[in-house]
């Protein structure tokens, strides 16, 4: 019986938890998700490189994908926490935290408040 080594399973893991992210803020198209792809052969590499780093690859999926979104298309995943300002430029998106450690969580830091699991903001009402 084969088994799925640990980096394997981490980096499925990351892909379907910051795909279900992309798919309850309606943004999972396919040009979209090959940028979670892009991600996860980046992070093999990192992994691989790094093995005890495998704790931390949910968190920099989401924020390589994060950041990714933000140079191409906008802000996401956007605040359902916060009501936009208008005159603050809009709704603000959340951040990753921990920057670098395990059980990341989308985060306001303009609230102070944890919204969700990364993997969660399905669940989150917005």
């Amino acid at each position: 019986m084969d088994t799925i080594n640990p980096l394997e399973q981490a980096l499925h893991a990351a892909r379907a938890l910051v795909l279900a992210d992309l798919k309850a803020g309606d943004v999972a198209e396919a040009d979209i998700v090959s940028l979670v792809e892009e991600s996860i052969a980046s992070r093999r590499w990192w992994v691989e490189q790094w093995p005890e780093g495998v704790e931390y690859v949910t968190g920099l999926v989401a924020q390589d994908v994060k950041d990714a979104l933000l140079e191409r298309y906008g802000r996401w995943p956007l605040c359902p926490v916060c009501t936009p300002d208008p005159h603050a430029g809009g709704p603000h998106a959340l951040d990753v935290e921990p920057e670098l450690g395990a059980d990341p969580h989308w985060v306001c830091s303009e609230a102070g408040v944890v919204v969700a699991p990364v993997g969660g903001l399905g669940s989150v009402a917005g």
